[in-house]
């Protein structure tokens, strides 16, 4: 588990809790409660004074549901299909047929 003096040294390096996250090899959210003691939700969140004094950045919410990649398509899936395709002399010749 990541300590607040790794993500404290990291933030004092110039990272950003996304990439300390990645760096430690947990969610962005958990970074910012490891390092700041607060949650990333919004929850229990100090007023923009206090967050201002203690170096927070203006706003967490987005470390708690950092966008997922979820990709339509890859090369290596179409060369595959291609490649089966190509070996299916039965599935070629019906698809002909349509």
């Amino acid at each position: 588990m990541a300590t607040r003096k790794q993500v404290r040294d990291l933030l004092a390096s110039g990272l950003d809790f996304a990439e300390i996250g990645r760096r430690l090899g947990i969610p962005p959210g958990l970074a910012h409660l490891v390092g700041t003691g607060l949650p990333a939700d919004g929850s229990d969140a100090p007023s923009p004074e206090e967050r201002r004094s203690r170096g927070l950045p203006p706003t967490a919410q987005d470390l708690v549901n950092p966008p997922h990649e979820n990709p339509t398509s890859r090369e290596t899936v179409h060369r595959w299909i291609g490649e089966r395709v190509r070996a299916d002399a039965q599935m070629r010749a019906a698809g002909k047929e349509s």
